[in-house]
């Protein structure tokens, strides 16, 4: 047979032939500036009783352990416990694992919006309120056949609204202090709403992260999306305000989500062995330094370090990486795409999914 046509009756195999992934329904987190360190390490050794950083030293004392396994375990048991075994973890600088950021200046808004559209915009360099004019991926998916009105965000910053551009993207996107009323005769959103304005916060721009995942918690319930997205920020507040110990609890409270969402995804018949989870960062911190903990740009070594979990039927359960190539956070919206047989095209070059996420 003519080689040429052997070509064509491959490439027609393969558009033709359904795709074989399991994965329905994809659920992406992000932990604003938690450090790759902390993930998997646990609780810093310089930092989780200095006096300059931590107020409640017993309650910080929770989370500590001479062995580090012990220690990331306390902090983190659903990452530690459940994503650990299956599925895996990237990240790890010390054991061989690295991901980085590929954006130039390691803060905020030029990190989501280069895992959101999967590569750099020189033109996104600071955290301002201006609509971002690259498409997310969260946005070209919501445009294609079976995704309407079935993808969502809800985010704790109030600077999402432009980072996801929710003039144009045409899904939900609730950010900061922003109420929701998405959800017709929910008594509990309207609660929530409530408490959000009467309870005092000591961020302009940030709403605490209960309010965000309370409201998506109950979002997802009843309108079941098929791509969410939830954006949680506490923990860099904390961070640079220097309280260890509440970055700490953070973390722990943000585990615990983790927790409430995957065990309800797997009792639902509807997500139950379809969903994938996705849980990553921004931007990571200063380490060697001991103040620069509190802090992240291009100036502070370490902050273009990141790390991530994922746990889904299409992942195979190989746990924490180590000695692996280097991979990015521009690949993560390829990555959500490929899981989800959408095939994500941009104006620009954007990154490979990485590969060994995906069976």
């Amino acid at each position: 047979m003519n080689l040429r046509i052997i070509c064509v009756l491959i490439l027609l195999n393969q558009l033709i032939l359904p795709r074989n992934n399991k994965t329905k329904n994809v659920i992406l987190i992000t932990f604003d500036g938690v450090r790759w360190e902390d993930v998997f390490s646990g609780a810093d050794r310089d930092l989780y009783q200095n006096k300059d950083y931590v107020k409640d030293f017993e309650g910080a004392k929770e989370y500590w352990s001479d062995d580090y396994r012990v220690r990331r375990e306390k902090l983190m048991p659903f990452i530690w416990k459940t994503i650990a075994e299956e599925g895996q973890l990237y990240g790890n600088v010390e054991k061989g694992s690295v991901m980085e950021l590929k954006n130039p200046h390691w803060f905020s808004y030029p990190g989501y919006s280069e895992i959101l559209v999967g590569y750099v915009d020189p033109t996104r360099n600071s955290n301002a309120s201006e609509n971002n004019p690259n498409v997310t991926v969260l946005e070209f998916i919501h445009n294609q056949p079976g995704f309407k009105n079935r993808v969502a965000a809800f985010c704790s910053w109030d600077v999402f609204d432009y980072i996801i551009n929710e003039e144009r993207a045409g899904f939900l996107v609730n950010s900061g202090q922003e109420e929701f009323h998405g959800l017709k005769g929910d008594r509990q959103a309207k609660l929530i709403n409530e408490l959000m304005f009467k309870i005092p916060v000591p961020w302009a721009s940030v709403r605490f992260d209960a309010f965000t995942f309370h409201h998506s918690f109950n979002y997802l319930k009843a309108k079941k999306p098929r791509l969410l997205y939830l954006a949680f920020d506490m923990t860099d507040e904390y961070a640079h305000d220097g309280e260890y110990d509440q970055y700490l609890y953070s973390m722990n409270r943000l585990d615990s989500y983790l927790k409430s969402i995957w065990d309800w995804a797997q009792s639902n018949s509807a997500y139950r062995n379809k969903t994938t989870m996705i849980i990553t960062t921004d931007h990571g911190r200063g380490d060697k330094i001991i103040e620069q903990w509190r802090s992240h740009d291009s100036s502070i070594k370490g902050s273009k370090n990141v790390w991530l979990a994922i746990i889904g039927p299409d992942t195979p359960s190989v746990g924490e990486i180590e000695n692996s190539g280097p991979i990015y956070s521009t690949q993560i919206a390829m990555t959500i795409a490929k899981l989800l047989d959408v095939d994500y095209k941009s104006q620009k070059e954007v990154g490979t999914e990485i590969k060994s996420v995906i069976k």
